[in-house]
């Protein structure tokens, strides 16, 4: 089954397949790295890995076997240059690159701590300055792009005959659009300009930038260079074509993003390189909300994963709850959420623990398992939960499904093998989530006194004979010897206290 995922531009779903048939090429725009990532962040960042996982599963289960799969190229930029990073370096006295290279530690080891695969390519928008120059300069070539009067170079959009039709604008607002598709107020951009709607492609020095400067692009008027520093919206669309070409098949990042950001690059790669569609396909994930509350500073709710482990909440908690919920649905985070995520892990480890027994598998070689895609087929119990992910990558769905279906693993009409073969698949489906079981190593089994298994046995009879008394007594006397009794449907476990 193919991966079916809404495409914003066309309001459609599409099939995922790589434009030239051998590598799909996909592009995520990154963190701002000025300070730590919130949630709100992660949200988008945790759902891109998951279709990241799906899309490598895929191609994976329809490989031809005399052919390599279809690889997978992931990049996702950093923002190290603009307003934010340079104002608040500044205020801190220190130098931009360390402060963003500060950050962007920071966010790398959260990601990791989401258990998010690290991108194929991670570009920093200070490292391609000169890509950016150079698409500059073909736009004021091609009479897109002019210098305002502050000295800073503006993108013409009233030269771009497609713009708006990725956030599906009204071409004749456009002279007055002041909020972007989530709804806010678009005012990053501070400079004169000749209309609203043109924005910055580079901004010229200003007192305030300190050293933060960069020899840009000419000025056709004068042939100097104007020295200053890219707009934001230039570096992803310098660096996703120095990576994945002019066209690709796949651009994703959170819903607030559509507008301005995504529709102005598109606006400058199409008109710099003449070449459409500069990606054919748009993926954007919806907001976040917390206890029901817009996220905001006012409010005190940006948490960050220091901010929730502090309260006693593990990564992984985290993770299970930004994608339970579909992308493209608005998700309430709630405390609640996280505590219902913490028994959701349990009950999957409780579930698939007895199953592991049963084939000699030990729970880190399942871990190791659900650490690598693997070729989900189309039959088996655990099949409806692939189908889900490929519908729209419905991830609660997928997990419903999987509730529904692992109690069935214990059938004890199963053979060895075939219960193996059903493993592996929970297994892909848990690298499709990036869902890690078993997070915390399992402790050796103590030896259990011989005494302590007599009275767990007297006790068993006692209820079987639904002697309760009995059965309550023995248990206070297991108990008291520090022992606890774990009672099944079809006996019971003693497990140290």
């Amino acid at each position: 089954m193919a991966i079916q995922l809404n495409d914003t531009l066309s309001r459609s779903r599409k099939t995922l397949v790589p434009s030239d048939g051998e590598t799909y090429r996909f592009y995520c725009c990154g963190p701002t790295v000025y300070g730590p990532a919130h949630i709100g962040n992660f949200r988008t960042f945790v759902v891109q890995d998951v279709l990241r996982r799906v899309i490598e599963t895929d191609f994976l289960a329809h490989a031809d076997p005399s052919k390599d799969p279809i690889k997978v190229i992931h990049v996702r930029n950093i923002t190290d240059v603009d307003d934010k990073t340079i104002r608040t370096s500044q205020q801190l006295g220190e130098t931009l690159k360390a402060f963003t290279t500060k950050w962007t530690e920071k966010f790398h080891a959260d990601c990791d701590a989401l258990n998010c695969l690290a991108p194929d390519v991670e570009p920093r928008a200070t490292e391609h300055i000169e890509q950016q120059v150079k698409l500059v300069e073909d736009l004021l070539a091609g009479g897109f792009a002019y210098v305002g009067g502050d000295g800073s170079i503006y993108f013409k959009v009233c030269a771009c005959e497609h713009y708006g039709e990725l956030s599906h604008l009204d071409r004749d607002q456009l002279q007055t659009q002041g909020e972007n598709s989530a709804g806010e107020a678009n005012d990053a951009d501070e400079y004169d300009r000749e209309s609203v709607s043109d924005f910055a492609l580079w901004k010229a020095h200003k007192p305030e930038d300190g050293d933060n400067k960069w020899t840009g692009p000419k000025n056709p008027a004068t042939g100097e260079t104007i020295d200053g520093r890219p707009g934001w919206h230039l570096e992803c669309s310098a660096m996703s074509t120095a990576y994945l070409g002019d066209s690709f098949d796949l651009h994703g990042g959170g819903v607030d993003l559509c507008f301005p950001h995504h529709e102005n690059e598109i606006a400058q790669s199409e008109s710099a390189n003449g070449k459409r569609p500069f990606c054919h396909h748009w993926f954007h994930s919806a907001h976040l909300m917390v206890e029901g509350k817009k996220m905001s500073k006012s409010l005190g709710n940006l948490y960050t994963l220091d901010d929730l482990a502090e309260k006693g909440h593990t990564p992984m908690e985290v993770r299970y709850v930004l994608i339970n919920g579909h992308y493209r649905s608005q998700l309430n985070f709630t405390f609640n959420g996280l505590q219902a995520a913490a028994s959701a892990m349990a009950k999957l480890e409780k579930a698939v623990k007895p199953i592991l027994e049963l084939v000699d598998m030990t729970q880190s070689e399942f871990r190791d398992l659900c650490s690598k895609p693997t070729a989900l087929t189309t039959t088996g119990m655990f099949v409806r939960a692939w189908e889900c992910l490929c519908d729209d990558l419905n991830v609660p769905g997928a997990l419903g499904e999987i509730f529904s279906s692992i109690g069935d693993l214990n059938d004890p009409s199963f053979e060895k093998s075939a219960i193996t073969g059903q493993l592996f698949s929970l297994a892909g489906l848990m690298y499709c989530l990036g869902l890690e079981l078993y997070a915390t190593p399992e402790a050796p089994k103590a030896d259990i006194p011989e005494l302590i298994q007599q009275l767990a046995a007297q006790r068993w009879e006692a209820k079987q004979s639904k002697d309760w008394a009995t059965a309550d007594a023995l248990r206070a006397e297991i108990q008291n010897a520090g022992w606890v009794v774990l009672d099944s449907k079809d006996g019971y476990e003693l497990e140290p206290v």
